[in-house]
């Protein structure tokens, strides 16, 4: 009887001490191919502004932070296979990704740019993109813009893994533009040598498909970190820690 109740107690033990250590840290999934807001330094840590705000947020609620590193196009079915908690990956917030995550309160807000030679600029007006080749990133917001909106009108609309696999193809001239989140696509791309003779020809927004700002996507039924989530990210507004952050990386404001 005495080693039953021995057994039970270590079990009961053992289950306290997982949920107490499953509620100290918070896993993110991020792609860190988006610069300035994820990517890898030369020494391969993470880097950037969504890097500093997680590691921020979990400071302030007082939780490790686990960085899990995922293609952006894979992220939400990997948030719900629990991979991760949270997606904290430069996500726009649409109506069509509302219906699979709950998102957080507002990051920021960055517009969608269409990334194009000087020489040979273009606009976001269809009769300027027809027989053009736009380079997008898989699973990004910029890709559904551009299938819904110009691949049924004569635009070659094609796909990468990621925004920084485009660029190659954009110098080379396999690509005539790239659309793009525009902070990502000046300080990633333009601010480079390789970028020297390219520039932001258009920027777009469409808040149906391009979303209404970015968030930090959680499951549906995860009410508890979507709470310290917010209360953490409210008390970084309020005691300064945001825009000191957001000054580090962006010459404006990006959250109205």
């Amino acid at each position: 009887m005495k080693k039953n109740l021995s057994f039970a107690l270590l079990l009961s033990l053992s289950a306290f001490s997982h949920a107490s250590f499953a509620q100290q840290t918070l896993r993110f999934g991020v792609d860190p191919t988006f610069p300035p807001f994820e990517s890898k330094a030369s020494d391969g840590s993470l880097q950037g502004f969504d890097i500093d705000l997680g590691n921020a947020i979990c400071a302030q609620a007082k939780v490790t932070c686990q960085w899990v590193q995922i293609g952006f196009d894979g992220s939400i079915p990997a948030l719900q296979a629990r991979k991760f908690d949270a997606i904290l990956s430069a996500m726009s917030m649409t109506e069509k990704r509302r219906e699979q995550v709950a998102f957080s309160d507002m990051l920021y807000v960055t517009p969608s740019a269409l990334l194009t030679p000087a020489k040979a600029p273009l606009t976001g007006d269809i009769n300027a993109l027809r027989g053009k080749r736009i380079g997008v990133a898989q699973g990004t917001i910029q890709e559904t813009y551009a299938k819904a909106q110009w691949a049924t009108k004569g635009v070659s609309v094609v796909s990468y893994p990621n925004q920084m696999e485009i660029y190659p193809d954009l110098v080379a001239g396999r690509l005539d533009a790239s659309l793009a989140n525009a902070v990502s696509a000046e300080q990633g791309f333009l601010n480079t040598p390789a970028g020297k003779d390219y520039v932001i020809s258009a920027t777009l927004v469409d808040k149906e498909v391009l979303g209404n700002g970015v968030g930090i996507g959680l499951r549906k039924d995860d009410a508890a970190n979507l709470k310290l989530i917010n209360s953490a990210l409210a008390e970084l507004h309020s005691n300064g820690t945001y825009d000191q952050l957001a000054k580090k990386y962006f010459k404006f404001k990006v959250y109205p």
